[in-house]
């Protein structure tokens, strides 16, 4: 069988790969992400992969095109991609999550793909009062004050009109519980939680009391558990609703036992969801309070028609599940992904600079405060380079290089976190007033027209091209420098190396871009081809 996983660099996605890389009926597997993982790591090189934005801001035509491309030859397309932040940003999140399933869905079918597999949520099932179970035949109405549980429910819309009107295409949709795992916790801590808690006291018995709405009650899944279930709809390639949930249901007094002390202050919704609601105001938290309405008002789920049907059985409870997202909380776990990408501190036995055991240290022997200058200007250089990046791969998604600038914009991320965290080993303040001056340099640097001002000029790409250049051969004259001094400061040569070269490909990448720019640029009708 030949898969393609849409949206296979989050936390369901990294499931599947693992998953499906250990079922022998499958013989090829294809990813598909708006950003490239580090194709190098674990699960991601398991499989091949495609740069496409199923929420790109293109015509739906051009987007549907791109998909049916990838689609091709495939016995099933699984689209797991979905956007929970910027939450404020509403049309945006309706393009990538609605508008984009319905794109998925016209792609598979323009592809001959005979079998279609889409995530949908508990979220999209309409509200409920009462502890009963319900099965696949609930109303998925969604719950109206949650714009996602609102976008869950015009998604199971868009897949009900795609089968009337694709009759010949089989779809299946997962309604799962909500999906934990280690790995996935610094992505659902940035979604949900945001900087300002403190989460890793959860697991450090440090909380006086968990203070949680009162009659809160939880179902949970584990991610490799919602793995095996998408792996069995594909393989016996069933059709129509599919709940997924262990079997135990948590409530507040359950979670508390789970962060270890036992002790839980039940607060009445309303106060909890009027906190919320100033904390969302304030931008101290990065979710609205429709998301506690929809948590309180999901009903419970009877995942007995796939156990029945498919075979399945959760091999974790809902507790090991949370508790599992818990450890990867309180040691940053995470993977080479931009979606689940590890937070600091990282866990054990990551790649970092720092040598194993040795704590780094500027030596007496070199100068602290010119040193520290040093390395917080290639710090604040790195913003600004991610910046510009992030942009360059923004408006190059209709090139041959959007792919390996996305890798590119990635890798540059994980370079800037690990001065970041270099900084803050060494005791070198970052010099914030620096990076801010670097930030606004990059954004007034988008303001010169290159000639347009109604659309893009090709010459921006060729300029772009050149100011990337030169800013990777200035990167690599800091891991040299930091390569020179790795001995004294207690940093690993090694990594240093891999990073002197991986800064080395970058630059083949931006002469490559630049050949390719400079060649359309300046003439007529040329950009695009």
């Amino acid at each position: 069988m030949r898969v393609v996983v849409v949206g296979a660099t989050g936390n369901v996605g990294t499931a599947l790969l693992r998953a499906l890389h250990t079922e022998p009926r499958v013989t090829s597997l294809l990813g598909i992400a708006r950003r490239l993982p580090d194709r190098a790591a674990e699960p991601f090189r398991h499989a091949g992969w495609a740069a496409v934005d199923v929420g790109a801001e293109d015509t739906d035509e051009t987007v549907v095109a791109r998909l049916a491309d990838q689609f091709g030859g495939a016995d099933a397309v699984v689209h797991l991609a979905w956007l929970i932040q910027p939450n404020r940003e509403r049309e945006l999140l309706r393009r990538t999550n609605v508008e984009g399933t319905r794109r998925v869905a016209e792609a598979a079918a323009r592809a001959g793909v005979p079998h279609l597999v889409v995530a949908s949520s508990v979220g999209a099932y309409s509200p409920v009062g009462d502890d009963t179970p319900r099965g696949e035949d609930w109303p998925v109405r969604g719950t109206p004050t949650s714009h996602y549980s609102v976008d869950k429910a015009a998604q199971e819309r868009v897949l009900d009109e795609f089968e009337v009107a694709h009759p010949d295409v089989v779809v299946a949709r997962l309604r799962p519980a909500l999906v934990f795992q280690a790995d996935a916790a610094p992505s659902i801590g940035r979604a949900f939680i945001g900087p300002l808690v403190p989460v890793g006291l959860l697991r450090r018995r440090r909380l006086p009391a968990l203070p949680l709405p009162a009659g809160l009650r939880l179902q949970a899944v584990h991610a490799d558990d919602v793995a095996d279930a998408y792996r069995r709809v594909v393989v016996e390639r069933a059709a129509g609703a599919f709940n997924v949930a262990a079997r135990d249901v948590l409530r507040g007094a359950d979670l508390a036992r789970i962060v270890d002390h036992g002790r839980l202050v039940e607060v009445p919704p309303a106060a909890v969801r009027g906190a919320l609601a100033a904390a969302y105001a304030a931008h101290t938290v990065p979710v609205d309070p429709g998301w506690l309405d929809m948590a309180l008002a999901a009903p419970v789920l009877d995942a007995a028609r796939i156990r029945t049907e498919l075979g399945w059985a959760p091999r974790r409870t809902a507790a090991e599940a949370v508790e599992d997202l818990l450890d990867g909380m309180a040691v940053g776990q995470g993977v080479g992904s931009a979606p689940l990408r590890p937070a600091s501190p990282r866990p054990a036995g990551s790649a970092v600079v720092p040598l194993p055991g040795v704590s780094p240290r500027i030596p007496d022997s070199m100068d602290h405060y010119l040193f520290g200058l040093y390395l917080s200007d290639h710090f604040t250089g790195a913003t600004a380079g991610l910046e510009r990046l992030e942009l360059m791969t923004r408006t190059s998604e209709d090139t041959p290089f959007y792919a390996e600038l996305a890798e590119a914009t990635e890798q540059l991320r994980g370079e800037r976190e690990l001065y970041r965290d270099l900084l803050a080993a060494l005791g070198v303040p970052r010099r914030r007033h620096r990076q801010a001056a670097a930030w606004l340099g990059e954004k007034a640097g988008r303001l010169k027209l290159n000639g347009r001002i109604t659309d893009r000029s090709p010459m921006t790409a060729v300029l772009e091209a050149e100011l990337m250049r030169s800013a990777v051969l200035g990167k690599i004259g800091g891991w040299q420098t930091l390569r020179e001094h790795a001995a004294d400061i207690g940093l690993d040569a090694t990594r240093l190396d891999e990073l002197i070269a991986q800064a080395q490909r970058q630059v083949d990448l931006f002469d490559r871009y630049h050949a390719w720019a400079r060649e359309r640029a300046f003439r007529t009708a040329a950009w695009g081809r």
